[in-house]
């Protein structure tokens, strides 16, 4: 009959005494922290900008005061009602093909009429590298809360 080997447990080899380690163990809960860490400012509300992913109209207008490039995503007829004097107009639809004619080097505001295409906007910059946040309840709101335009909205 052979002879059963009698295995001690404080005498495991190979991973299992590895992981056995607190140095090892300290290891590995660093790097799923680090991973973590990646994954959340991969995927955070500035997508890694710094800014937040959507401001109201009193940080909007307060960005704008700061020397934040203001970019119109609205239709030219929707411009034509009324506007931000400050603003810059690029169509959403245009928005991809016209990258070019934006600062680089300034935090962009993207505002629209209601706050929802602005989010869109935003979201085409930030994939592009440029430092953007969109302005909630857009210029409806920006109105309303009587920061300057130019032009009459409808009632």
């Amino acid at each position: 009959m052979p002879k059963r080997k009698n295995r001690n447990i404080n005498t495991r080899s190979g991973f299992s005494a590895l992981m056995r380690r607190p140095a090892m163990q300290l290891a590995i809960v660093a790097f799923v922290a680090f991973i973590i860490y990646l994954i959340a400012q991969a995927g955070g509300g500035g997508k890694g900008t710094g800014l937040a992913a959507e401001v109201n109209s009193e940080a909007g207008y307060q960005m704008v005061q700061n020397g934040a490039f203001m970019l119109d995503v609205r239709e030219q007829s929707e411009w034509d009602e009324y506007h931000a004097p400050m603003a810059t107009l690029i169509p959403l639809g245009e928005l991809q093909a016209r990258l070019s004619e934006l600062p680089k080097d300034k935090e962009i505001l993207v505002v629209c009429r209601s706050g929802n295409r602005s989010q869109e906007g935003r979201d085409i910059l930030l994939a592009a590298g440029f430092n953007a946040t969109s302005m909630a309840g857009g210029m409806k709101d920006w109105y309303a809360k009587g920061y300057p335009i130019e032009g009459t909205p409808p009632q």
